[in-house]
């Protein structure tokens, strides 16, 4: 097969508050906040992106948060759990950080890897797993130093409506290899060296509903355009809906419903982040695409203030 994606670009989910999102993703797990914008669909929620100090793809979690919204239930159609890598040696340091901020945690074995399971304050299911794969993180903040830093993400964990679709479309069309099956999760694993192991829930699940707490979409990635492109007609050709390229400033972006119900995007990797702010700037001011920039100041009006900040559990 000539094409392969390395993996994933990044995950999308649906929260509720906006500030908590930050304390939670930045001041608990210590990720940068790289970048603040906009849902370009709309405009009066945030979009916004963590992930490691450049925000590299395989490494960027986003979020739009809506107040008040109701929450989702997880389940069939959707990425039950998001994955993210830590370091050889690390989860004790994992599991006692959860604990201090009073995040209940569970500790659980996959594929002969021990996982620690928890939630964010909107219910999103996530998991931390000691990696060896992958570059170590250049990014401490708050109580999370740079030798203990989350690197990226470790995977996801697919639930299907038809998982027996959704494995065929990792192997036959993204390229990824099936590497083991054990208990109810199949183990999937693509070329990059993060966000590249895969596990689908073999057994059907019902649909589950979105809402804060439940990912939107996971997003593949394209070398370049040019691979893009290529993406976009391959998957057109064997019969997916696929949008449209769609100029999301930091990637493009194609998006298809696969068979098992879940929303699949490809995503190129550049231009990344730094394009309309410094590397050492990221994520501090309001980025704006073009056509919006005339409303800056009715859209900063609409939404509520946000800070990077330590928490005060790492002050004590």
């Amino acid at each position: 097969m000539s094409q392969r994606t390395a993996g994933i670009h990044h995950v999308t989910a649906f929260v509720q508050n906006a500030q908590e999102t930050v304390d939670f993703y930045s001041g608990v797990l210590g990720l940068r906040l790289v970048k603040k914008t906009i849902n370009f669909d709309a405009p009066e929620v945030y979009h916004l992106y963590f992930g490691d100090e450049k925000g590299s793809p395989g490494t960027i979690i986003t979020f739009f948060p809506a107040p008040g919204s109701r929450r989702g239930r997880i389940g069939g159609g959707q990425v039950g759990v998001t994955t993210y890598a830590v370091p050889e040696g690390t989860l004790d340091f994992w599991h006692q950080r959860l604990l201090k901020f009073h995040v209940s945690v569970e500790t659980r074995e996959r594929f002969s890897e021990k996982t620690l399971l928890f939630r964010d304050n909107s219910g999103l299911l996530l998991e931390l797993v000691e990696r060896t794969e992958g570059p170590a993180s250049t990014w401490a903040f708050g109580g999370v130093p740079v030798d203990k830093a989350i690197k990226g993400f470790g995977g996801a964990v697919l639930y299907s409506v038809s998982p027996d679709k959704t494995a065929h479309l990792l192997e036959q069309v993204l390229g990824m290899e099936k590497i083991g099956q054990e208990g109810s999760y199949a183990r999937f694993k693509s070329e990059g060296n993060l966000g590249n192991i895969i596990d689908i829930n073999i057994q059907p699940m019902e649909y589950g509903a979105g809402g804060a707490g439940t990912v939107h979409h996971i997003a593949w990635r394209a070398k370049d355009d040019g691979d893009h492109v290529a993406w976009r007609n391959k998957l057109a050709g064997l019969g997916y809906h696929v949008t449209p390229i769609v100029d999301r400033q930091y990637f493009n972006a194609v998006y298809f419903r696969e068979e098992g119900g879940i929303l699949f995007e490809i995503a190129t990797d550049p231009p990344g982040f730094a394009r309309d702010e410094p590397a050492d700037k990221l994520g501090e001011k309001l980025m704006l695409p073009d056509w919006y920039e005339e409303q800056r100041a009715l859209i900063e009006a609409n939404l509520e203030p946000i800070e990077v900040r330590i928490l005060k559990e790492d002050k004590e």
